[in-house]
C-alpha cells in the first residue's frame, strides 16, 4: 500500500511512544487530553506497524536504510 519510509529505530521509538500514550489514555479520568492520547497513540502504533508514515512521504523524508 505505502512504500516503507521508516527505519528500525524510528519504528521502535513510535512503538514506545504509542504504548506510553495508550497507558496514559487508560489511566486518565477524562477530558480532551485523554482522547488526544488515544488518537495519537493509535496513529503511532499504526505507522510503526506499517513501516510507513504518510507525512514523511509528503515531505520526502526517508529514514529506512534498506529498500524493501
Amino acid at each position: 500500500m505505502f512504500a516503507k519510509n521508516m527505519g528500525q529505530s524510528d519504528r521502535f521509538i513510535r512503538t514506545f511512544i504509542g504504548i506510553v500514550l495508550l497507558i496514559v489514555f487508560f489511566s486518565m479520568a477524562g477530558g480532551i487530553l485523554k482522547w488526544l492520547a488515544l488518537i495519537v497513540g493509535v496513529a503511532m502504533l499504526a505507522t510503526a506497524a506499517m513501516g510507513s508514515c504518510p507525512p514523511y512521504s509528503l515531505l520526502g523524508i526517508n529514514t529506512c536504510k534498506t529498500k524493501d
